[in-house]
């Protein structure tokens, strides 16, 4: 049972974690902050949370478990407000996409707190944000990631894989470098693609047109591009190299199939969307897969 969590940022994953522990009677006091007064205000009306404070300081003051759930690009100086404030033993951990990042940040401006510092990576969302997008079964059978470097209390990770297994997710550990590489291919390439086709398109003069006729798979595609802009720019920046690499990747198979099409090559296209058709299909034909979709 935690006693008193303070989640710094309170829409969709913050949001829906203070939801979700209330739900299983798992926290006994959630204090909620957010840099906007509105959004506070709406957080506080929903039931999200049950205090709503005016800063960072007053939030984490006394808190048991800290929950930082902003978009990477605020998270140092969320790390370095709290910091003066934190209780000696007060837990910290964080819902950000790309943990190196993160983890660096928080090392800088946690100070002595860092030991207690657990990074956290929840996989999952929708293409919504703010308070009236949380939900509290949002965690159901979706995967959270614990990234726990050399310094980190045991105790500490063992607090924050309880809360989230609490919350209905199922809880796995990799190292930072893994993590952020599996996302980048699975998550974060994704919504660079989707985002450039759909602004490709949106570019065009007869875009309305096009997109009248948008097929089934093209609106589940560019579903993700709906995505908040401001989070996605910061997980694009946290994790340059390890986008950046697949990028160079994704851009040396487009122009092989690129070659194809203009050389006629169809043996070619059979055998590159075969194996594409092979190993999607094999890796998800089990119904009891788990959800990894971060929107």
């Amino acid at each position: 049972m935690i006693k008193r969590l303070a989640v710094i940022g309170v829409g969709l994953i913050g949001g829906s974690l203070a939801l979700a522990l209330k739900k299983k009677a798992a926290v006994d006091e959630v204090v909620g902050y957010a840099r906007s007064s509105e959004v506070r205000k709406q957080a506080l009306d929903l039931g999200i949370i049950d205090y709503a404070a005016d800063s960072i300081a007053e939030a984490v003051r006394e808190a048991d478990v800290v929950f930082v759930a902003v978009p990477m690009g605020a998270m140092a100086q969320v790390f370095e407000e709290m910091s003066p404030h934190l209780s000696a033993q007060t837990i910290i951990t964080d819902g950000g996409s790309a943990k190196a990042q993160v983890i660096a940040a928080a090392k800088q401006f946690l100070g002595e707190h860092f030991q207690f510092f657990v990074p956290g990576h929840p996989i999952a969302g929708t293409e919504k944000s703010g308070p009236t997008a949380a939900f509290s079964s949002l965690y159901e059978d979706h995967r959270v990631v614990l990234t726990p470097v050399e310094e980190t209390r045991p105790e500490a990770t063992k607090v924050v894989d309880e809360m989230w297994r609490k919350a209905g997710a199922e809880v796995f550990e990799m190292s930072v470098e893994q993590h952020d590489t599996v996302l980048a291919a699975t998550s974060h390439l994704p919504h660079v693609l989707a985002f450039n086709l759909v602004g490709m398109l949106a570019q065009r003069d007869d875009c309305d047109e096009v997109l009248r006729y948008a097929a089934g798979g093209f609106r589940d595609f560019s579903r993700i591009a709906s995505s908040d802009a401001v989070m996605w720019r910061d997980i694009c920046l946290g994790n340059r190299e390890a986008i950046l690499s697949l990028l160079g990747q994704y851009r040396q198979g487009l122009n092989q199939l690129e070659e194809a099409i203009r050389s006629d090559n169809g043996d070619y296209l059979i055998d590159v969307f075969a194996r594409a058709k092979k190993a999607r299909d094999s890796r998800f034909a089990d119904p009891s897969l788990i959800d990894n979709s971060e929107v």
